[in-house]
């Protein structure tokens, strides 16, 4: 009797239909939510990208008003000078204080002049650089020069220059004949004597500095024209601070289509045969596409690249003003929505992947009381009465077919949900901070509150309170922190979320966290005057709270008058920009240490021999400071340091080594003589191989000739000995690890006479370079008797001239400067008596400090970090004026250089993670400390102040293997160094 299920059994059984179901709806889910979360993504982006836009276009409106704008206050002002009428140059140099006054307040002015009627000129122009004052012929000590040029009725003409010092004392004249510079004839001049108001010229090339600059000119009668040079380096630096993404293209450029700002400035100036600006089209292929073919909307394609363009004109900057034009990579831009759609997908897939077994199994489950219905449906078709119908009746099996349906739905519920909190990221517009505390005192008011907001979050912070006058600590009034949009903060807090101000009477009760303030005011009620502080994006920055004790006169309400609130807000936005300017510096100065410890970071992971030197060498020069400034020692009694001598030594001692960025790291790294990019030992050995191969060659051939084969043997293993004794003997001398006597060298010398046969032309598949340096001697016939170790011509690499250190160098450099930048001989190299350095490579890595002290003098330091160059450059310096790089004495050293010379001694005898050394224990360091400090190479006092303070053993402590640490007799170290007896 067959099966009545068995036609069942040719379909697919129900917990398959489920299983696939589960996996496709799981599928499309996915995919619904990925394509939406990256179309959302997309949106804000682009949106925020828009508003990010307009933002850059209003800061570079604002930082080109803020660079003409007081020029022409100053032209304004200058002009009403009675002096600027005066006939002659004697009455004219009255004009040589303000002008030089306005020339040192306004660093982006390069000169001030005066253009007359009748062809005389009065220029005053200050000489901030070297080559200015070269150019000019003038005297090293000149800061100003005047330029005066007078017209006699006659129509001769008497052109001069004067040089002032800073002081502005009189230096010296210089008289220019055939000068034949007339303001008359000039555009500035010209345009402006048809002008009532001022005028602009076009942006150029100034002469004399190489510099972007424009010329603002005012007219003051019908003889008279006021001029004024200005600088515009300082537009590159704003465009640099709007890149958006590393792509990101933004150039400012005139009407001409020449660029004024560029965030590479260097590529500004074109120097051929003239000096002239570049083309902003030539600056980048986008560029060029976006200005010579101009798109219709804001999409551009270029190099099969999509880019977001915007493009805006200004009226500042010229007669014509000028563009900005701003491009922006659409894939880096939206490059976090595409992780956002990889992430989505992966997530899908991973969950997918998990919920399918899952799903099998659940779904047997849900089907066995499907089974147990059909069983129950087929007995009854059957008329089987026997079927338990108690326990498996049709309405139940229904109910509890409903209650699966229904927590599957349930399930499917909650998984959905827990996918879209997985899938979905939040995007927030990144804010721009700048806040400072500060203290806030407004007239009849008996307190004041002031709130900042932290993060990127709409919590307020209080963090300054003062009542009648007087500074009160916030945690005595048990004030809190609230957020804006929180229905659980004070009423008055919520009403300034969608209000810029709010004034409200406040009684005991409701003031909440500010009954305290009441107390210490004896007043039971208040009014309370609350401001939003907005930076110049409109975004809320912190909050000003006023309260005024409500004494239920007439007289409170003229304090809460409109007015009265309108004088409160613009209180309060010059105070929003106050604490906005402070916080920008603060990050500023958070950024300068970042790169700091960036760049000695790269030093350090430019080589694996000194990793951590430039990390290890600060915190010592720190240990050190501290306790010369904590010592009762005469000796340090004036060392007390200054916050600002503080980072000058912090950012100093973090550089002290960043001129090793131009050291190469096989020079420093060098473990054997012969070694550079490769170890040359290798190429000896192969001679020393061809050598024996030769006495095997030579053997065969005599006995072929029927030579004595025992005679011929024996003089063949007494030619093999030999051969491996001497490159034994060379590979050892190769080491360096023990000094050279006389008679090695004596012996190296008598291998390398050995000659060995080449039939190759060795100048066949070598660099160019290689070939220019074999040229200086002619090849010789092949094939050819070379020495086994070879000092050839092309061993020998010239010194270019800008390597050479003048004597009379400005820097003061004291440098021996080898002949050659590198001599490869073989000979001469394994003859090195000591170590594995000959004496150029020596000079390579003492010429690291040089390019140390060159790098930071180049830096634009602010005047109390101009000490930073003395303090990182003196650290090879030595007490007795050997040292290098300048052979600085004791008494020519700040105490900061003079600490740092210590710690880099110290770190550089301790250190591990050298190739040329092992690392040297406690006691063998500090006494070969000791004799320097006897022989006058390092400080004595602070040698003394490091023995008797134990640095050296906090420094052990946390820097150096303990089995370094051994045990130090601090007397015996200090009679040693003759410091005691």
């Amino acid at each position: 009797m067959s099966s009545p299920l068995r036609p069942d059994q040719r379909r697919l059984p129900l917990h398959i239909h489920i299983s696939v179901m589960l996996t496709c709806l799981l599928l499309l889910t996915g995919l619904v939510l990925g394509i939406f979360n990256y179309q959302q993504s997309t949106q804000i982006i682009l949106s925020s990208s828009e508003k990010l836009f307009d933002r850059i276009e209003q800061d570079v409106r604002l930082d080109l008003k803020a660079t003409y704008e007081p020029i022409r206050h100053l032209l304004s002002l200058q002009i009403l000078n009675p002096a600027v009428q005066a006939p002659d140059l004697e009455q004219r140099l009255a004009l040589l204080k303000p002008f030089s006054q306005s020339l040192t307040d306004n660093p982006d002015l390069a000169s001030l002049y005066l253009g007359y009627g009748n062809g005389d000129f009065f220029m005053v122009r200050p000489l901030r650089t070297d080559d200015l004052k070269t150019l000019l012929n003038a005297p090293t000590t000149a800061a100003y020069q005047v330029w005066s040029i007078e017209r006699n009725s006659g129509g001769q003409v008497h052109s001069q220059s004067l040089f002032f010092d800073r002081n502005l004392a009189f230096i010296s004249r210089q008289d220019n004949p055939d000068d034949p510079y007339d303001p008359r004839s000039r555009a500035w001049f010209t345009s402006a004597a048809r002008d009532n108001d001022q005028i602009t010229t076009e942006p150029y090339v100034f002469f004399s500095t190489h510099n972007v600059g424009t010329t603002l000119a005012r007219r003051s009668g019908e003889q008279l024209v006021m001029g004024a040079d200005l600088t515009l380096v300082e537009l590159s630096a704003t465009l640099a601070k709007h890149v958006v993404t590393p792509a990101t293209e933004i150039v400012l450029f005139d009407a001409q289509g020449n660029a004024i700002a560029y965030p590479d400035a260097s590529r500004l100036i074109i120097d051929d045969q003239t000096v002239r600006l570049a083309k902003a089209a030539d600056l980048s292929p986008s560029l060029g596409a976006l200005l010579n073919n101009p798109p219709e909307g804001n999409r551009l394609n270029v190099g099969g690249r999509q880019w977001i363009v915007a493009r805006s004109s200004m009226q500042e900057g010229g007669p014509r003003g000028l563009q900005l034009a701003l491009l922006v990579p659409e894939d880096e831009l939206l490059i976090d929505a595409y992780r956002v759609r990889w992430q989505g997908a992966l997530i899908t897939l991973a969950t997918l992947l998990l919920c399918v077994p899952l799903g099998w199994l659940t779904s047997r489950v849900l089907v066995k009381p499907l089974r147990a219905l059909v069983q129950e449906a087929d007995a009854i078709r059957s008329f089987d009465f026997n079927f338990p119908l108690s326990r498996r009746s049709p309405v139940l099996e229904i109910d509890q077919l409903s209650v699966s349906m229904t927590r599957m739905k349930d399930t499917l519920a909650s998984f959905f949900q827990i996918t879209d909190s997985l899938s979905a990221e939040t995007r927030f517009a990144p804010l721009l901070q700048r806040v400072l505390f500060e203290t806030v005192k407004i007239g009849q008011a008996q307190a004041g509150l002031i709130y900042l907001r932290e993060g990127d979050g709409d919590r307020m912070e209080p963090h300054g309170l003062v009542i009648n006058e007087t500074a009160q600590p916030l945690s005595s009034f048990d004030i809190h922190a609230h957020e804006l949009h929180n229905p659980q903060s004070p009423a008055w807090l919520q009403q300034l979320s969608s209000a810029d101000n709010v004034v409200c009477n406040l009684g005991f009760e409701q003031a909440g966290d500010l009954q305290k303030v009441l107390l210490a005011l004896d007043c039971p009620r208040v009014h309370l005057i609350g401001i939003r502080l907005h930076n110049r994006h409109n975004e809320t920055v912190g909050l000003l709270v006023f309260l005024l004790a409500d004494s239920g006169n007439q007289s409170d309400l003229e304090k809460l008058r409109p007015d009265r609130i309108a004088f409160l807000q613009a209180v309060s936005g010059a105070a929003a920009v106050s604490i906005e300017s402070q916080r920008l510096q603060a990050r500023q100065k958070q950024l300068l240490d970042a790169f700091i410890k960036l760049l000695a970071g790269a030093i350090d992971a430019k080589s694996p021999y000194t990793g951590g030197h430039c990390q290890r060498v600060p915190a010592l020069t720190l240990m050190l400071a501290q306790a010369a400034a904590a010592s009762k020692d005469p000796a340090f009694n004036g060392y007390q340091p200054t916050d600002d001598e503080w980072e000058a030594l912090h950012i100093a001692a973090w550089l002290h080594d960043c001129g090793k960025v131009t050291t190469p790291e096989y020079v420093v790294d060098k473990a054997t003589k012969l070694e550079t990019l490769n170890d040359r030992i290798h190429e000896i050995r192969t001679r020393f191989e061809v050598l024996k191969r030769d006495a095997w060659i030579s053997y065969w051939q005599a006995l072929a000739h029927g030579g004595d084969e025992q005679h011929l043997t024996q003089l063949r293993e007494a030619t093999l000995a030999g051969l491996d004794d001497d490159f034994v003997f060379v590979a050892r001398c190769n080491l360096g690890s023990e000094a050279m006597a006389e008679s090695d060298l004596q012996r190296l010398r008598s291998i390398g006479q050995r000659t060995w046969t080449r039939t190759l032309d060795d100048r066949l598949g070598v660099s160019w370079e290689e070939n220019q340096r074999q040229a200086r001697t002619p090849p010789p016939a092949l094939p050819v008797a070379e020495s086994l170790l070879a000092d050839k011509p092309e061993h020998l690499f010239e010194r270019a001239e800008a390597e050479l250190i003048a004597p009379d160098n400005p820097w003061g450099f004291k440098l021996n400067v080898p002949r050659y930048k590198y001599n490869r001989g073989e000979l001469y190299n394994l003859s090195i008596t000591r170590g594995t350095l000959t004496i150029e490579e020596r000079y390579i890595i003492n010429h690291h400090i040089v390019q140390t002290i060159l790098m930071l003098n180049h830096l634009p330091f602010p005047g109390h970090l101009r000490n930073v160059a003395e303090i990182a450059g003196g650290h090879h310096e030595k007490m007795d004026g050997t040292g290098y790089p300048k052979r600085l004495k004791r008494e020519d050293m700040s105490l900061p250089a003079r600490m740092m010379a210590i710690a880099d001694i110290f770190e550089a005898l301790t250190a591990a993670d050298r190739p040329y050394k092992k690392a040297k224990p406690l006691s063998e360091a500090l006494g070969i400390m000791a004799t320097m400090c006897r022989e006058a190479h390092i400080d004595p006092e602070l040698f003394g102040l490091f023995i008797k303070a134990r640095i050296y053993l906090k420094y052990a402590e946390r820097f150096l293997d303990p089995r370094q640490i051994d045990v130090v007799d601090p007397s015996g170290l200090l009679i040693k160094a003759g410091l005691t007896a």
